[in-house]
């Protein structure tokens, strides 16, 4: 790896990044009801949980951006297109397996896994792009 430092910029725009399409995703109108029902959750309980679950989903954004811009130097990518790709296959390789994975041992219905898969491969390649980009 080359010794130069990660853009704490671009970590924090991909971290904004992945947040703003996780609510434009997960909003009603887009997939948040049918991900509520699925996941059997009422939106009282998504509301009561909304501050403890956002804090999470920062810092586990900001750590996935920064380990994803670790890649992205790694790999060499240096324009979106690359950036993208890194982040697809971070997506098909970590994300993707372990999610089909749990969602076979825990039952859960596909269309919550093509749901969140979704999200994450759209985010991830957001990210990605982002993270080459700005280097």
């Amino acid at each position: 790896m080359s010794g130069s430092s990660i853009n704490l910029l671009a970590v924090l725009a991909a971290t904004i990044a992945r947040m703003v399409l996780g609510g434009i995703w997960y909003s009603p109108p887009v997939f948040g009801r049918t991900w509520m029902a699925l996941a059997g959750r009422s939106p009282e309980d998504v509301r009561a949980q909304m501050p403890k679950a956002l804090a999470v989903d920062l810092i586990t954004s900001l750590v996935m951006a920064f380990v994803l811009a670790q890649a992205v130097r790694y790999a060499g990518a240096g324009d979106i297109v690359q950036g993208a790709a890194v982040g697809f296959y971070a997506w098909l390789g970590f994300i993707a397996t372990t999610t089909a994975g749990v969602a076979v041992y825990e039952r859960r219905p596909l269309r919550l896994l093509q749901i969140t898969n979704g999200w994450q491969v759209i985010s991830l390649v957001v990210m990605g792009a982002i993270l080459a980009a700005w280097p």
